[in-house]
């Protein structure tokens, strides 16, 4: 049972999106502007919420976030670079006469699936009950469970992140700099994300391939072009093999929690033969 239950005869519907990085938004489906909480709930048109569902069980509840992009902070820019991506979404009711930030707690929630059409968006919301839906256990991998950095891997990302600046970019997704000295593969399968230029803030991305020379390419492309100058963090990358990575790579083979010698499913069907 709820605590507190708006006045249904003042009822009306609130959003608030806090994305990753940036600043939350802040949006209203009653007629005018509500100012609740230090922050004014936009009213602007061109947005809409879908009908929100939920059932007794543990299936998440859905609702769809629907827009033209450009409106109440909603870019085509920010929706396309990613800064939604994963953002935290709340979704409330309360009374437009007396309106109170999360009077009427309906759902939270977290961004997933955008759509992109034209000027137009949809964006799919998912409760974070659907944690509760995530297989856990552990499971008979030949690579490592762990994730480079982590308290069970044991490798500190703050030492062996490094810095640099770009001298060259070939694409949004291939660039290089010429000050890098380490060996060839060093920070594929690693991490690379901007600290200033206009990818500043958005998130990072993997790196799919380093040469030798600095030259980086990432699996995703940037989407505002990077150019030269723009400064960057990037992690060295884990294939999380045992002998390449774990042993030779990171001297952390101590840690390594996979299974490289179990047999395949070939090996341990074959029959026998004299």
């Amino acid at each position: 049972m709820k605590s507190v239950i708006a006045d249904y005869r003042y009822r009306t519907i609130c959003l608030r999106i806090v994305p990753v990085s940036g600043s939350p938004i802040y949006l209203t489906r009653h007629v005018r502007d509500l100012v609740m909480g230090g922050h004014t709930y936009l009213s602007a048109s061109g947005y809409d919420f879908t009908g929100y569902s939920a059932t007794a069980g543990l299936n998440p509840s859905l609702i769809d976030l629907e827009g033209i992009s450009g409106l109440a902070g909603i870019g085509y820019n920010e929706i396309a670079s990613g800064v939604f991506d994963n953002a935290r979404a709340y979704l409330f009711a309360t009374t437009w006469n007396a309106p109170v930030e999360d009077e009427e707690p309906i759902v939270a929630s977290f961004l997933g699936k955008t759509t992109l059409k034209d000027a137009r968006y949809s964006i799919e919301e998912m409760s974070l009950e659907d944690a509760l839906n995530q297989s856990v256990g552990l499971t008979c991998l030949p690579a490592c469970i762990h994730t480079l950095g982590d308290s069970w891997c044991g490798i500190s990302l703050p030492a062996i992140t490094v810095s640099g600046t770009l001298t060259a970019v070939t694409s949004a997704s291939i660039m290089r700099d010429a000050a890098r000295g380490e060996a060839a593969d060093r920070f594929a399968y690693g991490t690379l994300v901007f600290t200033s230029g206009a990818n500043t803030g958005l998130k990072l991305r993997e790196v799919k391939r380093y040469e030798a020379d600095g030259t980086i390419e990432v699996f995703e492309p940037f989407h505002y072009p990077p150019v030269i100058g723009d400064a960057y963090l990037m992690v060295p990358g884990c294939r999380k093999r045992r002998s390449e990575d774990c042993r030779d790579k990171y001297n952390n083979v101590i840690n390594f929690l996979g299974f490289a010698d179990i047999p395949t499913s070939s090996q341990y069907s074959q029959v026998g033969g004299g």
